[in-house]
C-alpha cells in the first residue's frame, strides 16, 4: 500500500453515465411504492411527482456548485464553503453515517431473499458474506467499483423497462389471458383517484421523498472522472426523463394495473404484484433477482460514497488522517475498511442486540436525506451570491434563481415540520436531531483541540 493520499480518476464516461441514470433505482421501487399507493391510492403518484421535482430542483443547485468546483465531498465541502467549517463537518458526518447505515439494511435485504434461496445458510451469513465481497471490489480501484455498478445499474434499467414495457402491452390488451381495468380503476367505483385525501397524500410523499436518496452520488463519483464538469452536467441534466420515466411512469402503469386497495401491495410488493395480475410466470422469482441486484448495488455505492465522503473530512481536517491514505491505485482503503466495519457492527446488532437499538439507529437516519437537501439549497443560495459579487462565471445555473431555492428551502422545512407532528415520523426527526446535535458537540471539541496554543502574553504585547 502506498502513503499517498490522492484519488485517481479511474471512472470512464460510461460508468458515470450509468451511475446518473440508476443511482435512484434501489429497492424503494421496486418494492417501496405498494406502501406509498396502499396508504394514498392512485393520487400517489402526485406524491411521486411533487418529491421527484424537489428532487431535480435540488440537483440542479448541487449540480451548479459541482460544475463550479467538482469535489469528492461534494455538498460537504459546499456547506463549509458557505456556511463555515461546522456546516461542512456537520453535514458531512451525517451523510457518512446515513450510508453507513445503508449498509446493513441492504446486506440484510439481500440475504433475506439468499436465505429464501438456500436455507441452510443462515441470513447473517449471507449478510457478512455479500458485505466482504462488496468491500473487496472496493479495496481494488475505483475503476472496479465503476465495472461493478455500471452491470448493476445497466440490469436495473432493463428491468424497469421491461417492466414498463410489460405494463403497457397489458393496458392495451396486447397480452394474451391478462385483464386489468387499466384507467377505469381511478374512478369512483374503485373509491377515486384520491379515496384518503389530502393527508394521505402527503403521508405518502414522506416516504416517497425518500426513494430518491442517491442521485447526489453522481457528483461525488465524478470528481473521480477524466472531464468531471462535463460529467456532472450530463448527469444534472438527465435527472428530469429518470424521474419521469423510472419512477412516475412506473407508479402510473401500477396503479392502473393493480387496485390500490389489494391487500397483496403490501405484502409482495408493487412490481410482484403488477406482475402476477398481468400472468406473467415466475413473477416472485423475477422480482426476487431484480431486488437483490438493486439491494447489491445500493450496498456497493455505499460503501463507496461512504468511503468517499469520510475521505474528503479527512482531508479537509474534520477527521482523523489516517482516513485520507490511499494506495496505489488510488483508492481510500483505510476510508473504505472503516465505513464497512461500522456497516458489519451494525449488522451484528440486527442480529444479536434488542430491537430496539437496531430500530433507534435506523431512525437517527431518518431524516439525514432532507437537511442534506436542506443544505444543499441554503450553500447554493450563498454561494451563488458570492460568484455573482465576484464576477465569477457560472457555467450550469439553477432555474429562476433565486426564488427557486427559496421555494426549495421552504418544502423541506414544511416537510420537516409535518413529519415532527405526524407520531408515526416524529421519532425519525427527533432522533435525527439528536444526532445532528451530538455531531456538532463533537466538531466543537474535535476543532477545539486542533488550534494552536495562544502566544505568551509577552509575544503578544511586543
Amino acid at each position: 500500500m502506498s502513503s499517498s493520499s490522492t484519488l485517481a480518476p479511474g471512472l470512464k464516461q460510461r460508468h458515470v453515465t450509468m451511475l446518473s441514470i440508476a443511482g435512484a433505482i434501489g429497492a424503494g421501487l421496486f418494492i417501496g411504492s405498494g406502501h406509498a399507493i396502499a396508504s394514498a391510492g392512485p393520487a400517489a403518484i402526485l406524491a411521486y411527482i411533487f418529491s421527484g421535482t424537489l428532487v431535480v430542483l435540488v440537483m440542479r443547485m448541487l449540480g451548479e456548485m459541482a460544475v463550479a468546483s467538482p469535489d469528492t465531498g461534494s455538498f460537504s465541502t459546499y456547506a463549509e464553503r458557505a456556511m463555515g467549517r461546522s456546516a461542512g463537518f456537520t453535514i458531512g458526518w451525517l451523510y457518512w453515517w446515513f450510508w453507513v447505515l445503508v449498509i446493513p439494511i441492504e446486506a440484510i435485504a439481500a440475504a433475506a431473499i439468499l436465505h429464501a434461496w438456500f436455507p441452510s445458510i443462515q441470513t447473517w451469513e449471507f449478510a457478512i458474506a455479500v458485505t466482504g465481497l462488496l468491500t473487496l471490489t472496493n479495496l481494488f480501484s475505483v475503476a472496479r467499483y465503476g465495472e461493478f455498478e455500471f452491470w448493476f445499474a445497466m440490469l436495473k434499467v432493463i428491468a424497469v423497462l421491461g417492466f414498463i414495457a410489460l405494463g403497457a402491452l397489458a393496458l392495451v390488451g396486447g397480452l394474451p389471458e391478462t385483464t386489468v381495468s387499466g384507467v377505469a380503476q381511478l374512478s369512483k367505483e374503485f373509491g377515486g383517484f384520491m379515496p384518503n385525501g389530502w393527508t394521505a397524500v402527503i403521508g405518502a410523499m414522506l416516504t416517497t421523498v425518500f426513494s430518491f436518496m442517491g442521485t447526489e452520488i453522481v457528483t461525488i463519483a465524478a470528481a473521480e472522472s477524466q472531464n468531471p464538469s462535463k460529467q456532472i452536467t450530463r448527469a444534472t441534466n438527465s435527472v428530469v426523463w429518470r424521474m419521469g420515466i423510472f419512477y412516475i411512469v412506473s407508479v402510473f402503469l401500477i396503479i392502473s394495473i393493480v387496485p390500490w386497495n389489494d391487500p397483496m401491495l403490501v405484502t409482495v410488493g408493487s412490481y410482484q404484484r403488477a406482475l402476477e395480475l398481468m400472468n406473467i410466470p415466475h413473477a416472485k422469482m423475477i422480482v426476487d433477482i431484480v431486488v437483490l441486484i438493486a439491494v447489491a448495488s445500493c450496498l456497493n455505492s455505499a460503501i463507496y460514497t461512504a468511503s468517499r465522503m469520510v475521505y474528503s473530512l479527512s482531508k479537509r481536517g474534520d477527521g482523523p488522517r489516517i482516513l485520507q491514505k490511499t494506495s496505489g491505485s488510488g483508492v481510500p482503503y483505510i476510508a473504505v475498511l472503516a465505513s464497512t466495519a461500522v456497516g458489519f457492527l451494525t449488522t451484528a446488532l440486527n442480529y444479536f442486540a434488542p430491537n430496539e437499538v437496531f430500530a433507534f439507529l435506523l431512525a437517527s437516519s431518518g431524516a439525514v436525506a432532507l437537511l442534506v437537501y436542506l443544505a444543499i439549497a441554503v450553500s447554493q443560495l450563498i454561494l451563488r451570491r458570492k460568484m455573482n459579487a465576484s464576477g465569477h462565471p457560472i457555467v450550469f445555473k439553477m432555474w429562476f434563481y433565486p426564488w427557486l431555492s427559496y421555494l426549495v428551502i421552504l418544502c423541506i422545512l414544511s416537510i420537516l415540520t409535518v413529519m415532527l407532528i405526524l407520531p408515526q415520523h416524529r421519532m425519525e426527526v427527533l432522533a435525527t436531531g439528536a444526532l445532528t446535535l451530538s455531531i456538532v458537540c463533537m466538531g466543537a471539541i474535535f476543532n477545539s483541540r486542533k488550534r494552536p496554543a495562544p502566544a505568551p502574553a509577552e509575544t503578544r504585547n511586543a
